[in-house]
């Protein structure tokens, strides 16, 4: 258990595209559209990176299609 309160999100045309956040009740877990996934959180510095990971997955996937 951690004390950090977070949310991080990426939003394109208003709408979340990813998000991950630890609201109370339901622990750390992280968006990615409409589908929600648990999030093992480790420290602040590796939320930075994985959240920036999907961002760029995100982003490359979109350009693909």
């Amino acid at each position: 258990m951690h004390s950090f309160k977070y949310s991080l999100a990426f939003v394109e045309k208003g709408v979340n595209v990813l998000r991950y956040d630890n609201e109370a009740g339901k622990g750390d877990h992280r968006h990615v559209g409409r589908r929600e996934f648990a999030y093992r959180f480790v420290d602040l510095e590796e939320l930075k990176i994985d959240f920036w990971k999907d961002v760029e997955e995100w982003l490359k996937r979109k350009s693909a299609s």
